[in-house]
């Protein structure tokens, strides 16, 4: 049985470009790179950026990365000077920016968890919610 989540690996058309994105907007610590790639973390989470044809997906798939309130104001104050390209205005429960990366994958930054999710969810439920858990 899986244990939790793995790694994620984004393909990437300028390796460079994007190592930069992940590094200095989204605050990932490059850990190794080579020709066709690099390995980056940030908490848990082991990205892999490899150089290939990237195909963001045109719904609503997209990469949550957490923040706290004060890193969440330093976002919007990016988006707000250009210096991120903003995809989607937030819409629910918790604070957020949804902005993309270099080869326009959706990312947001999200302020909140699962649990006051399921707070909110509590006093304003989705049409047709089912608790599938006490």
């Amino acid at each position: 049985m899986p244990s939790g989540l793995n790694h994620v690996t984004i393909a990437v058309s300028d390796l460079d470009k994007s190592l930069s994105f992940y590094h200095h907007i989204i605050s990932c610590q490059p850990v190794v790179r080579w020709d066709k790639g690099a390995y980056l973390s940030l908490g848990d989470l082991w990205l892999c950026l490899l150089v290939d044809k990237p195909s963001p997906s045109l719904d609503y798939s997209h990469i949550a990365f957490s923040v706290d309130q004060a890193e969440l104001e330093k976002y919007n104050l990016l988006a707000k000077q250009g210096k991120i390209k903003i995809w989607k205005a937030n819409q629910s429960e918790g604070g957020s920016i949804y902005l993309l990366d270099p080869d326009g994958y959706k990312l947001e930054l999200h302020c909140g968890d699962l649990q006051s999710r399921l707070n909110s969810l509590k006093s304003c439920p989705y049409s047709g919610l089912q608790w599938l858990q006490d």
